[in-house]
């Protein structure tokens, strides 16, 4: 297979932890014969730097040649810090899921049997949760106009706005999903008191009519957030528009025992892009101490999702946790005996080659 494959390595640890991933797609290549071809490109505070842009035109070209995105993370101090600057890093990455229409964020929460005492909860309530979570991605109150301040500055506003359209699409995908699953989808909302939750209701509701096979059920995003705490096994796969989201996936990442382990997928009508949901950690910028295994089972699902192959991406989701099983951690799992940012990605690239020589 050949395919070309867009490298956005972004800002802070997203150029280390890109770099890992790519080590091991590389090994990928080699054991299965495929042929990827890599090209990189400017995003974020890297890219206002060089162009005053943080999404240029010339990224948005590289992105619509390529076959899939691998993304790595966007955010830096000096505009984190400023209230008053114009441009900043997280408009790229808003301008770039509007330009290439990637409407749904695809976020699978897993747990490690190695990590359960990792985990801010209790091990019996982390074991074997295994969810995914659906967020609509190019709608909502980060979209919404109109939004502003008052002349005077002392009021400010914002819009949430939802189409009828917008929630249809994510809402198949999650379905379709569910098929693969356990058959059974939570919509979370605020339905009580929002009009646009009301209407994700109504279309939702409406399209489960047709698939009579999955179960649907409701929740507040309040009572979800509470409940991804005292039962996250409680779900399988959960549907939400944007905001609330962002809020809960961030929530659900922290059980799994470390932000450094998750992947998502953000996918439209065309091209996909994958990358660790942690942000650009620029304290630890440069120090090959990041944790590479969210961007490396990143590229996993881009393997599986935007290329179908399965057996690829399920090498190194077994290499991953036989890396974890061995002991080979960065130092936000533990402090106490971890290993560089390099070596991690040496030992899971090294893994997949003895997986694929031993069936040899």
């Amino acid at each position: 297979m050949k395919k070309t494959i867009a490298v956005l390595k972004g800002d802070g640890i997203g150029p280390e932890v890109v770099d890992e991933a790519l080590k091991v797609l590389k090994v990928i290549e080699k054991n299965y014969n495929h042929e990827f071809s890599y090209r990189e490109a400017l995003i974020g505070a890297a890219a206002i730097d060089a162009t005053g842009n943080p999404f240029p035109k010339e990224t948005l070209d590289v992105c619509q040649i390529s076959d899939a995105i691998l993304f790595g993370a966007i955010g830096h101090p000096k505009y984190d810090n400023d209230p008053t600057a114009k441009v900043r890093p997280e408009q790229g990455l808003l301008a770039m899921r509007k330009a290439l229409n990637l409407f749904a964020n695809i976020r699978p929460i897993n747990t490690y049997q190695v990590l359960a005492n990792s985990s801010p909860l209790k091990a019996e309530l982390v074991q074997n949760v295994d969810f995914v979570v659906f967020r609509e991605l190019t709608g909502g109150i980060y979209f919404g106009q109109p939004r502003g301040r008052s002349e005077d500055g002392n009021v400010a506003f914002d819009s949430c706005v939802y189409s009828r359209e917008e929630i249809l699409r994510v809402t198949k995908l999650a379905f379709e999903a569910a098929y693969r699953r356990n058959k059974r989808v939570t919509l979370v909302d605020k339905a009580n008191v929002l009009a646009t939750s009301r209407l994700w209701r109504e279309v939702v509701k409406e399209y489960a009519k047709e698939h009579p096979e999955i179960t649907l059920d409701f929740m507040f995003v309040d009572n979800a957030a509470m409940k991804i705490i005292q039962n996250p096994k409680y779900f399988d796969v959960v549907l939400t528009e944007n905001m609330f989201g962002d809020i809960i996936t961030d929530e659900a990442s922290v059980i799994t025992g470390s932000l450094g382990m998750l992947p998502s997928a953000s996918v439209g009508d065309k091209v996909g892009l994958y990358e660790p949901i942690h942000g650009s950690y620029p304290e630890a910028a440069g120090q090959n101490r990041a944790n590479p295994m969210a961007a490396i089972l990143s590229a996993a699902m881009l393997l599986e999702t935007s290329f179908g192959l399965t057996e690829e991406s399920a090498a190194i989701r077994k290499a991953v946790e036989e890396a974890l099983n061995q002991g080979f951690v960065t130092e936000d799992i533990n402090r106490t005996k971890h290993y560089t940012t390099r070596e991690v990605g040496d030992k899971v690239a090294s893994l997949v080659k003895e997986m694929k020589a031993a069936t040899v």
